[in-house]
């Protein structure tokens, strides 16, 4: 038995599990795999596309966005605050 029949116990008598995992096996069986060439050809393109790339992403105007994040959170934590003071744009 799989993992699939010890997660679906519960739910299914092993009858219908065993048949499931039939039908998994099957399916596994029968999945095309892609040519030699083409897989051989895609990992040299990821293992050059890996090499080019930088260790660490960092955007381009890192401080710009920090700036704009803390000014929006600012600006949402004092409408918030006038709200329950019942003085913002949401209070009754």
């Amino acid at each position: 038995m799989s993992d699939l029949f010890h997660e679906l116990r519960p739910y299914l008598d092993r009858a219908e599990a065993e048949g499931l995992d039939e039908l998994a096996d099957r399916l596994e069986r029968g999945r095309p795999v892609p040519r030699a060439g083409f897989r051989a050809e895609l990992r040299a393109q990821l293992t050059e596309l890996h090499s080019k790339r930088p260790v660490a992403w960092r955007p381009k105007s890192l401080r710009r966005l920090v700036a704009a994040y803390s000014g929006a959170g600012s600006l949402l934590l004092a409408i918030a605050g006038l709200g329950l003071t019942g003085a913002g744009p949401l209070g009754f």
